[in-house]
């Protein structure tokens, strides 16, 4: 992984081994580059130099432009790269993204000084973030094939006007912090689903709030049996591997606001009975993307000292077909209650998020919001990296929107149309787990109102879909990797730090 660091020495004379420098598209009718940011004060002659480098190899200074130039005669680094910001000015995720991009394309390199636009604490934070997370891989499982891959920039030393300066340091102690926790999620996605059952992804919980002020329970069968979730019972019930549910608190003394987070956590999606495809099923060991969030939020909120209370719930189990799995027909009795008639056992994180619903409204929090990965739907209705808020109340998704938009992550309020609801009518339960016609009429929508049904009157609730942008299965981009990308933590962060300065 990418360490990050600060220093305040001269750009063009600092020993590195590459100098990152930023670029614009040039103004008016001029075509190519500019040089922006820290680059932008080299002394007249290296600086002519550089633009004219540039201009030959046809830099344009645009989002994604990567161009590679020797250092001689223009900075003390035998290798300049230079990376497009478009044109300013640079918002917070303009300079994420920059930063991503140039580690991305620096492997095997050791040393790099990054001198892009850091004038202020908040495009500081920015630009660390998009180094560290531009500098994740995961390589737990490469053994033969390691040796023959370059490892992610060593370290990123960013330049800025004070090294010592608190607010910097303290916006980099954010960066670290903020980024840790998306990769820890992006970790628990990409680690395969023999090696994450329910038991160990309980585990991997307890390891991660290790040290911190964080209280955890964690139900097994037994006690989930005792307990009554017959949702996580019913969807691990085909399994070796018995269901868990984990809760964590983060209780801060003096906090007067709570947010409780809910995230689904099925290790791996079979689809049970009503099973999947067999195509591309290995990526369903991404479906616990919504409890890895909410673990990453506890562990981020906790370790940033934010005055709120927070919980999170992470609903675990493996929905596998078995003699004994759940079958289409059967009738479960969740944890508040509710019977609900499951017609598909391949829509199983509405199951288990029925019952972490109803468990986390009795610690009456503010806001509730529950994370997962949950329809092939949200993909075809928003594409692979936007993910849809659902609420019942307009002003939190309106705010969940926001905080989104603020963070750095695409998100896209949707609605909750009351028709949808009579189609989830059971001939002989309470609720029917998907709609009796019209199955594939509004399907990430009809979802988020089945889980409507699990949320008390005047309970402030949001439900993020996630399935999209969770794991990418396309080339990787800016700051984000192939495979687990960490999506939504960074929201639920925001919306934790909002509450606790009351907003």
């Amino acid at each position: 992984m990418t360490t990050v660091s600060l220093s305040s020495a001269d750009a063009a004379t600092l020993s590195t081994d590459v100098l990152v420098v930023a670029t614009a598209p040039a103004a008016g009718r001029r075509k190519g580059a500019v040089l922006v940011g820290a680059a932008a004060s080299l002394k007249s002659a290296p600086k002519r130099r550089l633009e004219e480098s540039l201009a030959a190899l046809g830099a344009t200074g645009k989002p994604g432009d990567v161009v590679r130039l020797p250092g001689a005669g223009i900075a003390a680094a035998p290798v300049v790269l230079a990376v497009g910001l478009g044109v300013g000015p640079w918002g917070e995720e303009a300079l994420r993204r920059a930063a991503g991009t140039a580690v991305r394309a620096l492997p095997g390199t050791r040393r790099a000084l990054l001198a892009l636009p850091a004038d202020s604490a908040s495009a500081l934070e920015a630009i660390a973030q998009g180094a560290l997370l531009g500098g994740y891989e995961f390589r737990t499982y490469r053994v033969d094939s390691k040796s023959s891959r370059k490892a992610p920039l060593d370290r990123a030393v960013l330049h800025v006007a004070d090294a010592k300066d608190a607010a910097s340091l303290a916006a980099l102690g954010r960066a670290k912090t903020i980024s840790g926790a998306v990769n820890l999620a992006r970790d628990l996605v990409n680690t395969p689903a023999s090696d994450l059952v329910p038991a160990d992804f309980a585990a991997a919980a307890i390891a991660a709030a290790e040290g911190l002020p964080i209280t955890v329970e964690v139900l097994d069968e037994a006690a989930l049996a005792d307990g009554g979730y017959g949702g996580i019972l019913g969807v691990g019930r085909g399994s070796a591997h018995p269901p868990r549910l984990v809760r964590l608190a983060y209780r801060p003394e003096g906090a007067t606001s709570q947010v409780a987070f809910v995230g689904k956590g099925i290790t791996f999606d079979t689809g049970g009975i009503s099973i999947k495809p067999s195509l591309n099923m290995h990526e369903m060991k991404s479906d616990m993307g919504g409890a890895a969030a909410a673990l990453a939020a506890v562990v981020a909120s906790a370790r940033l000292g934010l005055d709120v209370d927070v919980t999170s719930y992470l609903c675990l189990a493996e929905n596998m077909p078995s003699g004994t799995a759940t079958k289409p027909g059967d009738v479960l009795h969740t944890y508040g209650g509710t019977t609900i008639e499951v017609l598909d056992t391949d829509a199983e994180g509405r199951l288990v998020l029925a019952d972490g619903l109803a468990r986390a409204q009795e610690d009456k929090p503010d806001v509730l919001i529950d994370i997962a990965t949950l329809t092939g739907a949200a993909v075809i209705a928003l594409g692979s990296r936007t993910f849809g808020i659902m609420s019942n109340d307009d002003a939190l998704r309106s705010h969940v929107h926001d905080a989104a938009g603020r963070v750095g992550e695409a998100s896209w309020p949707m609605p909750q149309p009351e028709e949808l609801r009579v189609r989830l009518d059971s001939h002989v339960a309470d609720i029917a787990n998907i709609p009796l016609v019209g199955r594939r009429e509004g399907g990430m929508l009809s979802a988020s109102v089945f889980l409507k049904e699990f949320v008390e009157s005047g309970q402030r609730w949001a439900h993020l879909d996630i399935a999209g942008p969770a794991y990418n299965t396309h080339a990787a981009h800016d700051y984000t990797p192939r495979g687990g990308t960490g999506a939504a933590v960074r929201t639920l962060v925001q919306v934790a730090a909002d509450l606790a300065t009351g907003n």
